[in-house]
């Protein structure tokens, strides 16, 4: 074999191998994606602990100190 045709195999095996890490990162990002919570983010006033609830609930108290908190607003 020339050395141009082993030159030219090994970088076709390398963009193969690039793109098939590549459409892999997509579908494990999709998939990632898929699992949003539709929770609502808490943050305590009195020990700053940031938590979450469903997204029902309005107001949610604190697990650590027991303070009835508001949801953050983004």
């Amino acid at each position: 074999m020339l050395p141009e045709s082993l030159i030219a195999l090994w970088v076709a095996g390398l963009l193969a191998a690039l793109g098939l890490l590549a459409l892999a990162d997509e579908f494990r990002r999709r998939r990632i994606g898929s699992d949003v919570s539709q929770d609502q983010l808490f943050r305590c006033v009195r020990c700053t602990s940031v938590y979450t609830d469903d997204a029902e609930v309005e107001r949610s108290r604190c697990p650590h100190c027991g303070k009835t908190n508001e949801a953050v607003r983004f």
